[in-house]
């Protein structure tokens, strides 16, 4: 399975087909570079777990290369904090980051909320919800598995799918947090309210909250898009594996209709 991307140097990374967004060829899809700043943000802080990351998607990452810089700027005894930043080959930066991570403890016993069993097994494979690429080149969406439990479709309204995606590295196994991040980014994609010709729903940011670290290649994102006629939007998604939820994201919506042809 070809990787989303190549790593030339510890910090500077190039960008496969897979990582590529739908609306350029030569600008990535948010979901894999979050999983590049997790990887950094988890070597910055191996220690604890990271719980939380929030993204601000100023400018179209470049798939011919980026690079990744990463500032701790607390790392107590039970919580450490830090800031990434994403630029491209001019040094203009494209996307900033934080994060929070906590420390680990095992408990023998946890009370937990009761959740709704969602089995891998019982979903059906089908075609990805999530626009191809306009531009011709093979993206994105031609390169992820997915699968929709009964009664799911991949027509717009909310929706719960099933996917598996690349590994980030080709040499390297990515971390529960790291596999999650492309889902994560595609819940606006997933529970869009009207077809992609009719509306266009750019999130201007990306925040993942993790309680869990994920047991499993493939995971469920159950996703919802709330529209206003105010232009502004919110997708709302939980992540979750066969033991139940390990996850929520939210992404602000930019809502436009696509330029008449």
């Amino acid at each position: 399975m070809t990787a989303y991307f190549n790593q030339l140097s510890d910090d500077r990374f190039s960008g496969n087909p897979p990582a590529r967004g739908p609306w350029s060829e030569y600008f990535c899809h948010a979901g894999p570079v979050a999983g590049l700043v997790a990887r950094a943000f988890e070597r910055a802080v191996p220690e604890k777990a990271l719980t939380r990351m929030t993204f601000d998607l100023l400018r179209p990452v470049p798939l011919a290369e980026l690079r990744i810089s990463v500032e701790v700027h607390r790392d107590a005894r039970s919580v450490a904090t830090a800031t990434a930043q994403v630029f491209d080959k001019e040094d203009r930066v494209c996307v900033t980051a934080t994060s929070m991570h906590l420390i680990r403890t095992d408990f023998a016993e946890m009370p937990t909320a009761p959740v709704s069993p969602l089995h891998r097994r019982d979903a059906a494979p089908g075609e990805p919800p999530l626009p191809r690429g306009a531009h011709g080149e093979p993206s994105f969406a031609d390169f992820i598995e997915v699968a929709y439990p009964e009664g799911e479709s991949h027509e717009p309204g909310p929706k719960t799918v099933w996917m598996k995606t690349p590994p980030l590295l080709a040499n390297e196994t990515p971390s529960p947090v790291q596999s999650l991040c492309p889902l994560a980014d595609c819940g606006n994609g997933l529970s869009r309210n009207a077809p992609f010709e009719e509306m266009g729903f750019l999130n201007t940011d990306l925040t993942i909250h993790i309680h869990r670290e994920p047991r499993s290649e493939w995971l469920a994102s159950e996703t919802v898009s709330h529209w206003q006629d105010t232009g502004i939007g919110l997708a709302h998604a939980v992540i979750r594996d066969e033991e139940g939820p390990v996850a929520a994201v939210l992404q602000t919506l930019l809502l436009r209709p696509p330029p008449k042809a």
